[in-house]
């Protein structure tokens, strides 16, 4: 199976939670895990064992074939387009206020790329959180200040910033203006 097939069984998950209205803490309430963990199958951060799939399928009342029927179809297009606006909008578990639009999600080589746009509201603060990918982050507007591990960095709007996501990194919008970032993740695979 190769390995961009996989990030399909994430999106499915969603796909099927949302069509029954049912939120992240529903289903992982119903299926015995974290609603984080939810979350990082559904962002495809992380590959889910056989017995979460199960517990998830039988959350969401489905087979457990139709979390993974998509995977080997090769019907799917050489490209992906994505409108202005035609983003996933999210609110993650660990988000503390921010506004998640994903805008692309798919494996490459021994990766998996997930691209974002996320608001930070004027005033919020996200406890520092680490994750198992690469990061780079594009300041669009405004300005935010970065934490990773000790530093402090202050960016502003046209500043890149790459590092390891392993490393607890926080953020902060001091100012009284939304800050949006575009963010690379270059997730790893274990």
């Amino acid at each position: 199976m190769r390995n961009v097939e996989l990030g399909k069984v994430g999106r499915k998950i969603r796909q099927l939670r949302k069509e029954r209205g049912m939120n992240l803490q529903e289903v992982s309430d119903k299926s015995d895990i974290t609603a984080g963990l939810l979350s990082r199958i559904e962002n495809f951060r992380t590959l889910p064992s056989l017995p979460v799939l199960h517990n998830i399928s039988m959350a969401l009342n489905v087979p457990l074939a139709e979390l993974v029927d998509l995977v080997g179809n090769n019907g799917e297009s050489n490209y992906i387009l994505v409108r202005k606006g035609q983003g996933e909008k999210e609110e993650r578990e660990d988000s503390q206020g921010l506004l998640y639009e994903n805008i692309l999600s798919t494996g490459l080589a021994e990766t998996n790329l997930q691209v974002s746009v996320v608001s930070i509201p004027p005033g919020v603060y996200r406890k520092p959180l680490s994750n198992d990918s690469m990061e780079l982050i594009f300041v669009a507007h405004g300005s935010v200040d970065y934490g990773i591990g000790d530093n402090v960095l202050q960016l502003q709007q046209g500043d890149i910033l790459f590092f390891d996501g392993s490393i607890p990194h926080s953020l902060n919008n001091t100012t009284s203006t939304e800050a949006v970032l575009f963010k690379v993740y270059l997730l790893r695979r274990r």
